[in-house]
């Protein structure tokens, strides 16, 4: 009978914060030794996921599925290469910037730039003079893992991580302009240099993002983002997502329902009574999810209203309250 092995709690804390992985570094310097780890992996308790990196199956603190395999990625490069830096998607991500693909590759680079061989992923080779640290993980700045990703993204995932780390202010406006600075001269630049006018900071997810581009690549740019709605009486009723002025003094708006937002009964209460609200006071009131914007369900949609009330583009100022005239 094999003697069972105690992971230490010190450890099993990392993995829990390291969304379930640690390496043999850390193994190492919390008293579990290379072969308590390979037992371990020969028993199934765990997995190896990289040459000294290890699945513990702990459950990490991320609550988003979707977020878990990309935190993972920004993890493993690091932890199989210790003396690295995270950088581009995966800096991004760490650092809580929304809106990667689902699937990233894991990347790094050395502070001295000197290339490496082998290991997971991708290895680039950019000197450091600064760095930063989040959550145990060191990772490039958040304004040069902007310039190094954005070339290297399609519009829509490239544009959506500029709305969210400016509107999660992981990066203030001065490092949002140094960093469409560095992303000169880099391969992809020149394809996604028109991409960085395209950004807005008051998305708040990267489905607003998206439907916005799609409408504005339809001849629909919205007129408002984030548009607080009041009555004649000057009370509130809603803040959404996008909007368009139709003649007459009325509006319509686009709400984008993220998951469970609005599913507890209270919620959906509360949503049907601000509703009527709403269309009572002569607004047209759309609601999508994700899976409606990736399926031009949205477009269509904001076509027919509009088409049908003959708007033309009519900006609203940022910040202004639209006052319902009915």
């Amino acid at each position: 009978m094999h003697r069972r092995l105690v992971v230490p709690a010190s450890l099993r804390q990392i993995a829990a914060a390291q969304e379930g992985l640690v390496s043999s570094e850390q193994c190492h310097e919390h008293g579990l030794t290379k072969q308590n780890a390979a037992a371990l992996v020969g028993r199934q308790d765990w997995g190896r996921v990289a040459r000294g990196v290890f699945d513990t199956g702990a459950a990490g603190g991320t609550t988003d599925p979707f977020d878990v395999p990309r935190r993972r990625s920004a993890l493993v490069g690091v932890l199989a290469r210790p003396g690295s830096v995270a950088t581009g998607l995966c800096a991004l991500v760490w650092q809580g910037v929304q809106g990667a693909p689902a699937h990233i590759a894991p990347e790094v680079t050395f502070p001295d730039g000197s290339p490496r061989s082998g290991g997971p992923g991708r290895v680039r080779r950019e000197r450091l003079r600064r760095w930063v640290v989040v959550g145990g993980l060191p990772c490039v700045p958040a304004e040069l893992a902007l310039a190094q990703a954005v070339p290297e993204l399609d519009r829509g995932h490239a544009v959506a991580l500029m709305d969210s780390a400016r509107h999660r202010r992981v990066v203030t406006e001065d490092e949002f302009r140094r960093a469409r600075e560095a992303a000169r001269g880099r391969r992809g630049a020149a394809r996604a240099s028109p991409w960085w006018d395209e950004s807005d900071p008051r998305a708040e997810s990267p489905i607003e993002t998206a439907a916005r581009l799609a409408c504005t690549d339809a001849s629909y740019p919205p007129d408002a983002l984030q548009l607080v709605v009041r009555d004649a009486r000057g009370r509130f009723l809603a803040r959404v997502d996008l909007a368009w002025l139709l003649p007459g003094g009325r509006v319509l708006l686009l709400e984008l329902d993220g998951r469970d937002a609005h599913t507890t009964p209270k919620a959906l209460f509360g949503d049907r009574r601000r509703q009527n609200g709403l269309t009572s006071h002569g607004a047209v009131l759309l609601r999508f999810t994700g899976r409606d914007v990736a399926r031009g369900v949205v477009v269509d949609e904001v076509r027919r209203v509009l088409a049908a009330a003959g708007w033309s583009p009519h900006p609203w100022p940022a910040d202004r309250p639209f006052v319902l005239s009915t």
